[in-house]
């Protein structure tokens, strides 16, 4: 059997409650009005680093139990109480690095809140850039963000084409909800 060419060709041989395939037909992709969930994203992508995705969507509730439902004020305002509680929940990826930069990533987007409105308002303001600068705008930005953890969040939330291939149903549920990639 030849291997999958895309995501979309990986998770259609997979039994429909398989997480892959969930996430790919209810989230990969779909374009993210709260900042709250935006940094939530951004948060699970910044914890794969170096693991692979099916851990963290095993862990993806544990995450958002363990950071307050993803509410950027609550997860700004952590000290050091929240970081030694994170770093002793087995539910998550243990990773002091990690934790620090989600915190810190927090403030900064209640700062770009402040400045733009919203996180989602910055993220349009810089659509459509091209993979390479929105990397250098994010390394900037924020923290534990290299090119990778970039490239995937901005397709998982719709700012980069690539998370459906054409002949893919969700690709087609997509259309309709007018993700950035295709208001190019």
């Amino acid at each position: 059997m030849e291997p999958p060419k895309s995501y979309c060709e990986a998770v259609e041989r997979m039994e429909p409650d398989n997480l892959h395939r969930i996430y790919h037909d209810t989230a990969y992709g779909f374009p993210i009005g709260s900042d709250d969930e935006l940094f939530g994203r951004l948060i699970l992508e910044i914890f794969q680093a170096g693991l692979s995705w099916t851990t963290i969507l095993k862990k993806q509730e544990n995450f958002r139990n363990a950071f307050d439902g993803f509410q950027l004020t609550k997860v700004a305002a952590y000290g050091p109480t929240e970081r030694e509680r994170l770093l002793g929940d087995a539910g998550i990826i243990r990773n002091r690095l990690k934790i620090d930069a989600a915190i810190y990533n927090a403030g900064v987007i209640l700062t770009l809140q402040e400045q733009h409105g919203s996180f989602l308002n910055w993220l349009e303001l810089h659509h459509p850039l091209p993979l390479t600068e929105w990397v250098k705008l994010f390394k900037k930005t924020f923290r534990f963000t290299g090119g990778e953890i970039v490239h995937e969040f901005l397709m998982s939330t719709g700012y980069l084409p690539g998370s459906h291939i054409e002949s893919c149903p969700v690709y087609q549920q997509l259309t309709p909800l007018k993700p950035a990639w295709m208001r190019r």
